[in-house]
């Protein structure tokens, strides 16, 4: 039996669509999704995958290269989807895209928790997710330097939300490499460098008795 079916919860970093591929396949049921420098998984590739994983409930995309097309297909595919974590490294030049904001607003109304760590997103992009997804409870703006807290912005996200991490937040308790880059993100920064200390990234779990596994299964190429 592969340990992969029947599991609930997929942590893996650095795959590509084929790993991708064998999560829709044989994890139909899968809770949590958790993919980390996953530079080759494309936006077709997720959106598959996402065709068939009906009761995710929790994804992280940090350090990889989606967009927002992937964003819209699992939000219209994952009704049960309750946290989002879409992170990318910080960088105070970016230029504002909302792109990203407006799939998360228009397409995963039942969000409660969100965090867009380094996101390019505006106010506008801000006001937009406030309005679509209402029953938010946290939000993890830190590093978004294009966004400005001010006024009744940052009233209606204090009131609304009950756990905010603003712009300006400490990055102290966040994961990954946490240094901000003054322009684009450089290209001789490896994966290597933002996740020296993951060695061990892959975690599988859920199912009911791993004892009985008899297939060993990595995702890292």
């Amino acid at each position: 039996m592969c340990a992969l079916c029947g599991a609930t919860s997929v942590k893996t970093r650095r795959c590509g669509d084929p790993s991708i591929c064998v999560i829709r396949v044989r994890s139909s049921h899968l809770k949590h999704l958790r993919l980390v420098s996953c530079y080759d998984v494309s936006d077709r590739g997720l959106s598959v995958a996402a065709s068939k994983l009906l009761f995710l409930e929790d994804l992280e995309i940090s350090y990889c290269s989606i967009t927002r097309d992937a964003l819209e297909t699992v939000g219209r595919c994952c009704p049960h989807l309750r946290s989002l974590k879409f992170n990318i490294p910080g960088c105070r030049h970016y230029i504002g895209s909302d792109d990203e904001a407006l799939a998360i607003a228009q397409s995963m109304p039942e969000l409660r928790h969100l965090q867009l760590f380094g996101n390019k997103l505006t106010n506008d992009g801000l006001k937009s997710i406030l309005d679509g997804c209402p029953h938010l409870e946290s939000l993890d703006l830190r590093q978004c330097f294009n966004v400005s807290l001010q006024g009744d912005l940052e009233k209606r996200c204090v009131e609304q939300i009950k756990n905010l991490r603003r712009p300006s937040d400490s990055t102290r308790d966040y994961e990954f490499d946490a240094q901000v880059y003054g322009s684009d993100y450089p290209s001789e920064i490896s994966d290597i460098d933002l996740y020296d200390d993951y060695d061990d990234y892959f975690e599988l779990s859920g199912a009911s008795d791993f004892s009985d596994y008899d297939e060993e299964y990595s995702f890292f190429d």
